[in-house]
């Protein structure tokens, strides 16, 4: 599978929207140089989205562009989703990526929650009815890749079911 880098994005801090910017220095074991979500504690060093997710909020109304939702690239022509954890990956002048969690924990409401106006608006297949489990989750679990997401610490899915 071939795609290319739209957007590179990046924010010092964590719970805002990240800027793109031109260039970024990648760090072994810890994300983007100056990143706000960079650090050697955790699995997940840097964040993809593709540019399809935001065209389709964008279709929806919402004004939201590259960095919004907080990805540090921003992708196009990939099918993100659709990728195993696991699966290794080539970025630009062959940065070497792993793919280690599909979708995100959101911990807290996010600028997007607050511009879209509830998560429905945000995650509209995730808040499927049919797609809504009663299995018990806990973080631990969401970590371990066992659910696919939970959206402000409402709801999870496992990943057999929740259509990605």
């Amino acid at each position: 599978m071939t795609g290319r880098i739209v957007s590179l994005n990046t924010s010092a801090k964590k719970g805002v929207r990240k800027k793109p910017v031109k260039e970024v220095v990648m760090k072994t074991e810890y994300g983007i140089e100056g990143d706000g979500h960079a650090s050697s504690e955790w699995h997940r060093q840097v964040s993809l989205l593709a540019l399809e997710s935001i065209k389709k909020m964008q279709d929806k109304g919402l004004d939201v562009k590259p960095g919004d939702f907080a990805e540090n690239i921003t992708t196009e022509g990939i099918d993100l989703p659709a990728l195993p954890v696991g699966t290794q990956m080539i970025l630009g002048d062959g940065v070497k990526a792993e793919v280690t969690q599909i979708g995100k924990v959101c911990h807290t409401k996010c600028a997007i929650y607050y511009q879209a106006g509830d998560c429905a608006n945000c995650h509209p297949d995730i808040f499927n009815i049919k797609k809504k489990t009663t299995v018990h989750f806990s973080m631990s679990r969401i970590l371990k890749s066992e659910f696919c997401g939970v959206c402000h610490l409402k709801i999870a899915f496992p990943l057999d079911d929740c259509g990605r």
